[in-house]
């Protein structure tokens, strides 16, 4: 089996290193984004993803800032040249006005859509305002794993609206499994690519669940081949505490690019 393009790839891993289960010390983190810069997978590195608080600390590392909504203006401020995009959280009271309000500062904004009834109004506004989505697609206790139709129906919202998305939290294989050690369904990475993909074909929202449900390597895998960079408009980026951990999946598939492997000619 060939390699995915690497065109399908690009800048698809953001590191989140210093977030939950990594943890990672800032300093380290910074340092170890920096040795990634320079590995012949460097063009799958997307920004170091810090709080607020870390942007002193980072150095000149380009950064995406998890943010609230009321310090999202400080946040620009603060970060000036090396930010990339702003993650923004709404609160329970957050008024569309204030969510429009996100698209005049002038860098890429992803607001976490929240999983409960403000979900569609939330993505409609994004629509009205060119604002992009985040998706939490899981964390470190069960509840916060969404099942497939719940993901399945927010990438159908999403893609039909127009807004572009990441994902952030739980997408440590390619393809959807049960966690061992916790018993926690993950969700996989490629699983959600190729959702994403049926939905820009205007599949049925079943083909879309099916798609995140596939447990099989092989023919996910498969799938993943036919894919092109055309996915990557709606499924802009996941956060992943590990940069090496999605790579090495995709090497145990044979989907790593040939020109991204340590040591290729």
């Amino acid at each position: 089996m060939s390699g995915l393009s690497p065109f399908l790839l690009v800048g698809l891993l953001d590191d989140a290193a210093i977030f939950p289960p990594g943890n990672a010390p800032l300093a380290v983190a910074v340092a170890e984004h920096a040795v990634h810069r320079h590995r012949p997978y460097a063009a799958a590195l997307g920004p170091l993803v810090v709080r607020g608080a870390d942007l002193p600390g980072a150095g000149a590392t380009e950064v995406a800032v998890v943010t609230g909504l009321d310090e999202a203006h400080a946040a620009v401020a603060a970060a000036g040249s090396r930010l990339r995009s702003l993650e923004v959280s709404l609160p329970a009271h957050a008024t569309a006005d204030e969510v429009r309000a996100l698209a005049s500062l002038g860098v890429e904004v992803f607001v976490e859509v929240p999983r409960d009834a403000r979900r569609t109004s939330v993505i409609r506004e994004l629509a009205t305002a060119g604002l992009s989505a985040k998706f939490r697609t899981g964390g470190l206790s069960a509840d916060l794993f969404p099942t497939i139709p719940e993901l399945a129906a927010a990438i159908e919202l999403a893609v039909g609206a127009g807004v572009a998305f990441k994902a952030t939290a739980g997408l440590h294989h390619a393809v959807r499994h049960t966690d061992p050690a916790t018993g926690f369904e993950h969700h996989g990475f490629l699983n959600l690519m190729l959702a994403t993909a049926r939905a820009q074909a205007g599949r049925p929202l079943g083909d879309i669940a099916a798609a995140l449900a596939s447990r099989d390597d092989g023919a996910v895998a498969r799938a993943a081949l036919e894919l092109t960079p055309d996915v990557r408009t709606a499924f802009r980026s996941f956060g992943t505490c590990s940069i090496r951990e999605p790579l090495d999946e995709l090497a145990r598939l044979d989907l790593l690019p040939h020109a991204w492997k340590e040591g290729a000619a």
